[in-house]
């Protein structure tokens, strides 16, 4: 399998920074979903970077995929949050989609 170049993972880093704070998460709950040593972002990227590494940009994009859905179906981080925020998180999630389809080629052009 191919690997990430430096300028991806600058990349993904900035993806997933967007993605928690989008999503209203923090690198605590990323490093829980990923079952990581660390909330240090190097730290989560090689563990991305490993998936990458198996299973290609399609295993990565499902990883984060899997997580979001994880994430959708706990508890809002802020139960007591503006009533848009369940909005904020179908749209993280209806992006991640957009990122796999885009990856395997599904999408329509």
């Amino acid at each position: 399998m191919s690997t990430l170049s430096p300028e991806q993972l600058d990349e993904l880093q900035s993806l997933l920074k967007d993605w928690l704070r989008q999503a209203g998460r923090t690198q605590a709950d990323l490093r829980r979903a990923l079952r990581a040593g660390s909330i240090r972002m190097p730290v989560l990227l090689e563990e991305l970077h490993r998936t990458y590494d198996r299973q290609g940009p399609a295993g990565l994009a499902e990883r984060l995929c899997s997580i979001e859905a994880q994430w959708l179906n706990e508890d809002p981080p802020e139960a007591s949050g503006p009533a848009g925020a369940g909005a904020v998180a179908i749209d993280s999630m209806g992006q991640l989609d957009l990122l796999l389809q885009e990856i395997r080629g599904d999408h329509g052009s």
